[in-house]
């Protein structure tokens, strides 16, 4: 080989490698204006469907459709592309009246809702509600349910203590006897309140059954004592102390000696 083709081998060689890495350069040049064009044109279309509507499907009574509007309208503010479905489930799952709920987005500019209602069984102290199955939610109109039961008790203990609640209302009920409070204290003394206003106190121990023994004498007490009651003192082994209402001439039934 010629003097001459060994100095042109290694200039030769250079400019290839300069070719490469220009057309390398232009290439990803080439990528990078087809990507931003790619985004602009995206973002017209996400532009051009935004939400228009939002459908909340459900049977309604104490749940208002307005609430769940204010609650949603910062996530319904954007293109159907972009609405955030598991927060916008999330939110309205977390409304006090809502059991369970569904999103759905639907071409081109519709969020679909549907949403199932809970149904408040007993009220829960002074602020709260409990459903039948003992779920505690507390909505900002609780004052609406002064006519249902009341039931207090320790907290995170709804569900079971609504459970005693309905033992005790069956065994009322066999007499005819409407229950409307229910209290379990943190010592796990019960005390309950008649519609009549009759109070019972039933201590911590055997509860169901002094309650029941109690019942079981109303035959013999006869109607009008049993009105005439104003709180029935069941803590005792054998028997029970009765405080009468204003006005009621006292019956001695003796001073049993009181269950520690």
């Amino acid at each position: 080989m010629s003097w001459f083709g060994e100095y042109w081998k290694p200039v030769v060689g250079k400019l290839t490698m300069q070719v490469v890495k220009t057309l390398l350069i232009l290439m990803l040049l080439a990528l990078a204006v087809w990507g931003l064009r790619q985004q602009v044109v995206s973002n017209k279309v996400t532009e051009s469907l935004p939400i228009r509507y939002v459908r909340t499907e459900g049977v309604f009574q104490y749940l208002s459709k307005d609430e769940i509007k204010v609650a949603l309208m910062p996530m319904v503010t954007t293109s159907i592309f972009d609405a955030d479905m598991q927060l916008i489930h999330a939110t309205v799952a977390k409304l006090p009246w809502v059991k369970s709920a569904a999103v759905e987005r639907v071409w081109p500019d519709t969020i679909d809702i549907r949403v199932n209602e809970r149904k408040a069984y007993v009220r829960w102290g002074q602020n709260g509600l409990l459903t039948e199955y003992g779920e505690l939610f507390t909505p900002n109109n609780v004052s609406q349910f002064q006519s249902l039961l009341l039931v207090e008790g320790p907290k995170q203990q709804e569900a079971k203590t609504l459970e005693i609640m309905k033992g005790v209302k069956i065994a009322l009920e066999d007499q005819a006897l409407e229950l409307a409070e229910f209290n379990v204290n943190d010592r796990e003394a019960w005390k309950i309140k008649l519609k009549t206003g009759l109070e019972i106190l039933l201590g911590r121990t055997g509860q169901l059954k002094k309650l029941q023994r109690f019942l079981d004498t109303f035959p013999v007490l006869g109607q009008e004592k049993i009105d005439a009651m104003q709180v029935v003192d069941l803590r005792y082994p054998n028997g029970y102390a009765v405080s009468w209402k204003p006005d009621i001439e006292p019956i001695d039934w003796g001073k049993p000696k009181m269950q520690e």
